[in-house]
């Protein structure tokens, strides 16, 4: 139902699932914080300008938007996103956090896997105004090691 990934895609997230890094500077298993049975969360390698070190949660099954996640699938993904949303809490000292989705093209969905974004907040931000940019895993990886720590407490 609503598809629109291309014949033959090659899914960077489920690559990211099975433990395989994505080609560079895209993800790689160093930005992997969380793993639940059903649901995977890491840095993401794009990040705006005031919001470092937001987090894409990812169910662990193939599914290309919100019109396929049943319930089965949507809980651990949220489960996973609470963890991560409170971890950041502590782990940034961020003042609150977003969750944002995307699906379709007009949506814009840009990778044909749902995943869910976990942004850090703080007061007068513009997550909603600015441009992201792609960040290296050498940029990621303090914040990844940073919040493992606060998810393994």
């Amino acid at each position: 139902m609503y598809q629109h990934a291309p014949s033959g895609y090659d899914c960077p997230f489920c690559a990211i699932v099975a433990g395989r890094d994505a080609p560079l500077p895209y993800t790689q298993q160093s930005d992997v914080v969380l793993r639940l049975d059903g649901a995977t969360a890491f840095i993401s390698s794009r990040w705006w300008p005031h919001n470092a070190g937001h987090v894409l949660v990812v169910p662990d099954i193939h599914v290309e938007n919100l019109y396929g996640l049943v319930p089965a699938l949507a809980s651990p993904v949220h489960e996973a996103a609470r963890r991560v949303a409170l971890a950041m809490k502590q782990a940034y000292g961020c003042a609150g956090t977003s969750t944002r989705q995307h699906n379709e093209p007009a949506g814009n969905q840009e990778v044909w896997h749902y995943h869910l974004h976990v942004f850090p907040r703080y007061d007068g931000d513009r997550l909603y105004e600015l441009e992201g940019r792609w960040t290296s895993p050498e940029e990621r990886a303090p914040y990844a090691e940073r919040l493992r720590e606060h998810l393994r407490s």
